[in-house]
């Protein structure tokens, strides 16, 4: 018993964890908090994310329910990356919707129901990290008619619309380019 009222782990002074005592535990209080926070490190996907460091803007609306704190609102931020055909840096912003629950630590919900306050502390960032990742594109592009590379020399192609080669055989079917040039007719049955 004494267990499920631990101290709390999460630090006051970290920018992604916001306490709310000043917010009673009565159904219907709420208020409004708008702040910046720099972004946690490896917040985005191999080819592009956020990057460490960067400011985020958070505008949350915290709502004490029966339950715990609702957090709703918005965060928003810049994102870099390349480009997954033509391997150009591209940046872009997001903007992500907050919606979250946090509980009470009396609460009989299970930890997969929502997410847990500890004390008056609720943690902002495993709610950022699940919206921000799952909200960016898996092949970033930094035009929706990217050309991409040429297979050939590598050239990007967008710098260089009527790029060409010669007409060179691929070495693949070279071989097979043989049996086209014989010097006996086709014979005929």
């Amino acid at each position: 018993m004494l267990e499920r009222f631990a101290l709390s782990v999460l630090d006051p002074r970290s920018p992604l964890v916001i306490d709310t005592h000043e917010l009673t535990r009565r159904a219907g209080s709420q208020r409004e908090v708008s702040f910046t926070a720099p972004a946690p490190a490896d917040l985005g996907i191999d080819v592009i994310g956020v990057p460490e460091g960067d400011p985020i803007q958070f505008d949350l609306r915290l709502e004490s329910v029966v339950e715990g704190v609702l957090v709703t609102g918005t965060a928003r931020g810049r994102l870099v990356g390349e480009c997954a055909r033509c391997l150009v840096d591209i940046e872009d912003e997001f903007l992500a919707d907050v919606q979250e629950l946090y509980v009470y630590p009396e609460s009989e919900a299970e930890p997969d129901e929502a997410s847990r306050m500890e004390g008056d502390l609720i943690d902002l960032e495993p709610v950022l990290r699940d919206q921000v990742v799952l909200a960016l594109p898996f092949q970033p592009l930094c035009t929706d008619d990217c050309p991409g590379l040429c297979p050939d020399c590598g050239a990007r192609l967008a710098d260089d619309p009527g790029h060409q080669h010669e007409d060179g055989v691929d070495p693949r079917w070279a071989a097979l380019g043989g049996l086209l040039q014989t010097d006996e007719p086709p014979q005929h049955n």
